[in-house]
C-alpha cells in the first residue's frame, strides 16, 4: 500500500502541472488525475470516529512530523459531522512549519472536492505555499477566488503575498498592492513595512528604505527591532556606518532594545574597516547589557582577529565561546585554519582541522580548499595534493576555488606539467573557468616560456565568452618581454585603450622593464613620464625598476636622478636595487650621496 505522505505527493505532483497561455497573465491548473481520497483509509475507520483515540486526535495541533500530522488530517475528513475549518487550519499550518507546502496545497484542493468550504485563514495559508513554491500568479488568483466568495482578504493575506512580490524583485508591485490594501479599508502593519524594507535592502536600495522607515512613523506605524536591524545591516555592509550608528542611536532613544542581531551587524561593520577598538567597545557593551554572544558574533571576532595576524588571540576567542557554552560552528573553525595558514603555520592548521573532525562536524569544501591553499603558498604541494585526492574519497567536488588553488600551487612548484594536466581535469570535469583560472594559468605559462600556449589559451578564453581584464593583458605583454617578441608587446600596449581598458601602474612597469631589457633607454623614460600625465601615478616598483634598468646600462647618473626622487616621493630602494648600487665600482661622492638619501 502507498503510504500517506508518498499518495499526497502524488496528488500534488498531478496538481502542479500547469499551462501558461501565451501572451496572457492567466493559469490553468491541470488536474491529470483526480484523486478522490489521496489518503489511505481503514474501511472500519468510521465506526470510531467517536471513541477517545479520535477526539485526542483532533484535538492534537503538534505534530512531530508530516506524517503525524496527515494521519490526523485523514481522520478529519471521515468524521461525521467534520470539524470546523479551524481545527483543518490548525493541520495544515503545521505542514507549512515543515516547509512542505506542495503537500499543503494538495489537501487543500482535496477539502474543496470534498466540499469542505475554506475560510480566509485557510485560503491565506494556501496562498503563502504558493508563494514558496514560486507560483506568485496563482497565489493571486487564490486572492481572486476568495473576492468571488465574498470574504475580505486580511493583512496577513496581503502581507503574504507583498512578501511573495518582495521574494521575487517585483518592489514596486509590492508597493502598490499596501496601497490597495488601504484602499479596501486594511491598514498596514509593522509586517507589511517590514517586508517591504527588507526587499529594498535586498536590492541595494537602502536609501530609500530609510526614506521608508521615515513614513512609517508619519503613517501611525511603530517601527520594531526588526525595522531597525534589517537597515543598520545594510547601512553596515554598504560601509554607511555614520547613519547606521544614528540609526543605532535613534532605536534606543525610542525605547527599542539592540539584541544580538544589531550588535553582530555594527561588530561586523566596523571591522570590515578595521576599527577594532570600536568593536572592543561595542562588545563590551552588548555584555554589559546582558545580551549573551552568539556563535555569528563570536566568528565575527575570530575573523578579524585572524585577519590582523592576532590568531593566538582568535584561538582565545573560540576557547572561550566554548566556556560560555557557544559551540564553535564550521564557520569558526574554517576561520582559524585561514588564519593560521595566513601566517604559514600549517602544523597548527592542521590540528583545528583535526579538532573539528573529533567534535563531529565533517570538514566542507571550503575547509579543505583553506588547507590546500596554505599548503601550496608553503610549498607542501604533495600534502596539497593528498588533500585533494582525500576530497573525493570524502565525496566531495572540489570547487572552481580549490582547482584554481592546486593549480597555481602546482605551477609554483615548478610542477607544470601536473598543472596543466589538472586545467584540464577541471575543464572536463565542468567546473567552471572564471577569469582567475585563466590568469593562473596565462602566468604560469608565460613564466616557464610557453608564451605560444599562452596565447592559444588566451584565445580560447575570448573564445568561451570571457572579456580579459587588465591583469591578464599585463600577463600576456611580460611573457611577449620576457620571449623577445618586443613589438607584438607593444602592439599589444598600445592597444589597450581602444579596448577601453587603462594601463595600471603593474602594466606600465612590465612595459618598461621589457623596454630596459632591449636597450630602448630613451623610449623606456619617456613612457615612465607619460605614465603620470595619463593619471597613473608611479609607485615603488616602477621607480626602482628605472633605476635598476638605467644601472644594467650603465647610465648611474639617470640612476642616482630617479633614486633621488624616489626618495623625496617617500619610496624605498628594494633589496635588488641596493644590491645593484653596492657592486658598482662607482665614485665615493655616488656612495656618499646613497647613504645619505637613505
Amino acid at each position: 500500500m502507498m503510504s500517506t505522505r508518498r499518495a499526497v505527493t502524488v496528488a500534488a505532483a498531478a496538481f502542479f502541472h500547469l499551462a501558461r497561455r501565451r501572451g496572457n497573465t492567466t493559469y490553468t491548473i491541470i488536474i491529470l488525475s483526480t484523486i478522490k481520497n489521496p489518503l489511505p483509509v481503514s474501511s472500519s475507520y468510521s465506526t470510531f470516529t467517536n471513541s477517545t483515540a479520535s477526539r485526542n486526535r483532533l484535538d492534537k495541533t503538534h505534530f512531530h512530523s508530516v506524517d503525524d500530522a496527515l494521519t490526523s488530517f485523514n481522520g478529519m475528513l471521515h468524521m461525521h459531522p467534520p470539524p470546523s475549518i479551524v481545527k483543518f487550519s490548525q493541520v495544515l499550518r503545521s505542514i507549512v512549519r515543515f516547509k512542505d507546502y506542495a503537500t499543503v496545497v494538495a489537501l487543500c484542493k482535496q477539502m474543496e472536492s470534498l466540499g469542505i468550504k475554506h475560510n480566509v485563514y485557510t485560503l491565506t495559508i494556501f496562498i503563502n505555499c504558493f508563494c514558496h513554491l514560486s507560483h506568485l500568479e496563482l497565489g493571486f488568483s487564490i486572492l481572486g477566488k476568495m473576492l468571488k466568495l465574498g470574504l475580505e482578504p486580511s493583512t496577513v493575506t496581503f502581507n503574504t503575498l507583498i512578501n511573495g512580490l518582495c521574494i521575487g524583485g517585483q518592489l514596486l508591485q509590492a508597493v502598490r498592492l499596501s496601497d490597495q490594501m488601504v484602499e479596501r479599508g486594511c491598514k498596514p502593519n509593522v509586517i507589511t513595512y517590514n517586508t517591504i524594507v527588507n526587499g529594498l535592502c535586498k536590492m541595494g536600495n537602502t536609501n530609500v528604505a530609510v526614506k521608508l522607515l521615515k513614513k512609517m512613523e508619519e503613517r501611525g506605524v511603530e517601527p520594531d527591532f526588526v525595522t531597525y536591524n534589517t537597515i543598520i545591516d545594510n547601512l553596515c555592509k554598504d560601509k554607511l556606518l555614520t547613519d547606521a550608528f544614528n540609526l543605532f542611536s535613534e532605536m534606543k532613544n525610542k525605547g527599542i532594545l539592540p539584541d544580538c542581531v544589531t550588535y553582530s551587524s555594527l561588530i561586523q561593520g566596523v571591522c570590515n574597516l578595521e576599527q577594532w577598538k570600536e568593536a572592543t567597545r561595542l562588545w563590551n557593551e552588548m555584555v554589559s547589557m546582558n545580551i549573551t554572544p552568539d556563535v555569528v558574533i563570536f566568528n565575527i571576532l575570530v575573523d578579524g582577529l585572524c585577519k590582523e595576524g592576532l590568531v593566538s588571540d582568535a584561538q582565545g576567542v573560540v576557547e572561550t565561546m566554548i566556556q560560555r557554552g557557544e559551540q564553535p560552528d564550521i564557520i569558526t573553525y574554517n576561520t582559524l585554519m585561514d588564519g593560521y595558514c595566513l601566517r604559514s603555520q600549517m602544523d597548527d592548521a592542521k590540528k583545528v582541522f583535526d579538532l573539528m573532525i573529533s567534535k563531529g562536524i565533517v570538514p566542507d569544501v571550503r575547509s579543505y580548499s583553506i588547507l590546500i591553499n596554505g599548503y601550496c603558498k608553503c610549498r607542501g604541494i604533495d600534502e596539497a595534493m593528498r588533500l585533494f585526492d582525500e576530497m573525493s574519497l570524502k565525496g566531495l567536488i572540489p570547487n572552481t576555488v580549490t582547482y584554481n588553488t592546486l593549480i597555481g600551487g602546482l605551477y609554483l612548484a615548478r610542477r607544470d606539467l601536473a598543472a596543466k594536466k589538472l586545467f584540464k581535469e577541471m575543464s572536463a570535469s565542468g567546473q567552471p573557468l572564471d577569469i582567475v583560472t585563466y590568469s593562473i594559468m596565462l602566468h604560469g605559462l608565460c613564466n616557464h616560456g610557453n608564451l605560444d600556449e599562452a596565447l592559444q589559451l588566451f584565445q580560447a578564453m575570448k573564445d568561451d565568452g570571457l572579456v580579459p581584464h587588465i591583469i591578464c593583458y599585463g600577463i600576456i605583454i611580460d611573457g611577449m618581454c620576457k620571449s623577445g617578441r618586443m613589438e607584438d608587446a607593444r602592439e599589444m600596449f598600445f592597444g589597450l585603450l581602444k579596448k577601453g581598458l587603462r594601463p595600471t601602474v603593474f602594466t606600465y612597469t612590465i612595459m618598461i622593464n621589457g623596454m630596459f631589457k632591449e636597450g630602448l633607454l630613451n623610449e623606456a623614460c619617456s613612457l615612465f613620464r607619460k605614465m603620470e600625465d595619463h593619471g597613473c601615478l608611479p609607485d615603488s616598483c616602477s621607480y626602482n625598476t628605472m633605476i635598476k634598468g638605467f644601472l644594467r646600462n650603465n647610465d648611474t647618473s639617470k640612476a642616482m636622478q630617479l633614486l633621488d626622487e624616489m626618495v623625496n616621493r617617500g619610496f624605498s630602494a628594494d633589496a635588488s636595487t641596493i644590491g645593484m648600487i653596492l657592486n658598482l665600482v662607482v665614485d665615493g661622492d655616488f656612495i656618499r650621496r646613497f647613504v645619505d638619501a637613505h
